[in-house]
């Protein structure tokens, strides 16, 4: 009994460790200037199938995602940020979308004159 205890504790850490594996972190350039912004970047993560965590760094202007990558890939994550209306190295936000965000979240668009 206790051999059996022992090999299923071993098949659930093999488990485990093997759905470590499948998941992908990844850091890139994301505009914007505060908490407010923060909040917004993250949320358009927040229920998207296949991402883990996210971490948006108001200082760095970087967010730092774990996705499983056979869910959702890097392109598609920086492709959800700007539907929200936020620039970053993968996609860019539609005009309307970053008009729309408030006054102090509107940050300098890197290729664009304001």
């Amino acid at each position: 009994m206790k051999q059996i205890i022992v090999l299923l504790c071993c098949l659930m850490l093999s488990a485990a460790g093997m759905a470590q594996a499948d998941k992908k972190t990844e850091t890139f350039k994301v505009y914007g200037n505060c908490e407010m912004c923060k909040s917004t970047i993250e949320g358009a993560l927040k229920k998207k199938e296949g991402v883990l965590s996210k971490k948006w760094d108001v200082k760095a202007k970087t967010l730092t995602v774990t996705y499983d990558p056979a869910k959702i890939n890097i392109q598609q994550i920086g492709q959800k940020v700007a539907t929200v209306g936020y620039d970053n190295e993968y996609a860019t936000a539609p005009d309307e979308k970053y008009k729309k965000l408030h006054q102090c979240c509107q940050y300098q668009r890197p290729d664009k004159k304001q």
